[in-house]
């Protein structure tokens, strides 16, 4: 008899707890209940009209076989030119690769910035599958703690003090960040940029939620520096997420790297996607229309959430989430989210998905359903907190 084999200790990383909680609704659901979804970060809405258009007219075509590793160049030139347009920034094509969504372009990025062993700074809390990444890629994240003293965001100041207790060789920060919403004010964000440029620290910014903010716009890091890798996507605001399609900008010496890289791991990004991602960006109007309703679902739940006891959460100025404090009522949120999913019918994610370390007191509920849906998860969960003792 054949011994089991053994998993690598490269893949024993931490679950991604909003799949679980995902997995444990879906089951729910197939034996008969109706679960309001605040777990996920996905758009309620689908594609733009164009978008779905385009794909189809694509399919009707056939040509969809392999393309170049770095992208199709006619979608390269509309994301150059889009930071033309959005951040008047001058970007050029052959600085853009086409990645299987922002996760690919996590892996290419990382791979070919960094050696085993690097040491890359990121937020807690912050997006689990960082971590994740970087550990089965044989590199360390450092967490910097962010909380209310800094609006949830990192600093330059935070960044410089990790270097100099032990060197950094990068940086990973996302702005508008998940799961707090919060943003690197502009300011901040040229800080952190440059003191990165003269500590020789690599930036990689995580721009996925850009285009999606409530107050300020997001600012890209390319506004200071050359030297950053930007990752983005079209998953959020442009409502793409099953389509796996994103982009990176990246230094010019990074891009026969990324593109061998590329070459080897995804030959290159879907072709279909990357067809149809080129009317993206003539559907503003739908994709606003999606930004209006987000923006509604964040007004009911800043205004609903603290008459139920939840009165403490991360400034939501961007992306569609908010990370509130639910110590009033618990001291374990995972066994909470399970309790309110059995007893409510409302998912959602638990805090220690972000913050292994302080996550124990906190949650995160995702806006981005239909309107209906999140008034609906809302009222439900309004009335089952009336039901929850508040700790001492």
């Amino acid at each position: 008899m054949t011994s089991p084999l053994r998993p690598s200790r490269r893949s024993a990383v931490a679950p991604f707890m909003a799949m679980d909680v995902l997995r444990e609704a879906r089951a729910l659901e197939r034996a008969g209940r109706r679960i309001i979804h605040m777990e996920l970060g996905e758009p309620g809405a689908p594609a733009p009209r164009l978008v779905r258009e385009a794909a189809a007219a694509a399919l009707r075509d056939g040509a969809l076989g392999y393309g170049e590793a770095l992208g199709e160049i006619g979608l390269r030139e509309r994301i150059a030119a889009h930071y033309g347009e959005r951040y008047g920034v001058d970007v050029t094509p052959d600085r853009v690769i086409v990645t299987t969504g922002s996760s690919g372009g996590f892996l290419l990025a990382l791979l070919a910035a960094f050696d085993a062993g690097a040491r890359i700074a990121v937020t807690a809390p912050g997006y689990p599958a960082y971590a994740n990444i970087l550990s089965s890629l044989g590199l360390e994240a450092v967490p910097l703690d962010v909380g209310p003293q800094t609006r949830f965001a990192p600093t330059a100041d935070m960044l410089a003090a990790a270097h100099r207790e032990k060197r950094l060789d990068g940086a990973l920060f996302m702005s508008p960040a998940n799961p707090t919403g919060a943003m690197i004010g502009a300011q901040e964000l040229e800080r952190i940029s440059r003191y990165c440029d003269e500590a020789g620290i690599v930036f990689v910014s995580d721009e996925i939620y850009h285009g999606l903010e409530y107050a300020a716009p997001a600012q890209t890091a390319l506004r200071f520096t050359n030297r950053a890798i930007v990752v983005n996507s079209f998953s959020k605001y442009y409502a793409m997420t099953g389509w796996r399609l994103g982009w990176l900008i990246a230094p010019p010496e990074l891009m026969r790297p990324l593109e061998r890289l590329q070459q080897s791991l995804a030959i290159c990004a879907p072709t279909l996607s990357q067809r149809a991602a080129l009317a993206a960006f003539d559907a503003t109007g739908e994709l606003e229309e999606n930004r209006a309703a987000y923006a509604k679902n964040r007004a009911l739940l800043m205004e609903r959430l603290p008459a139920m006891g939840l009165d403490r959460f991360a400034p939501p100025d961007g992306a569609f989430y908010i990370y509130a404090d639910v110590s009033r009522f618990t001291c374990d949120s995972m066994d909470f989210c399970r309790r309110m999913l059995a007893e409510a019918g409302v998912a959602a994610t638990p805090g220690p998905d972000f913050d292994p370390g302080r996550g124990a007191t906190t949650l995160r509920l995702s806006y981005a359903g239909a309107p209906s849906q999140v008034a609906e998860g809302v009222a439900r969960l309004e009335d089952w907190l009336r039901d929850q003792a508040p700790r001492g």
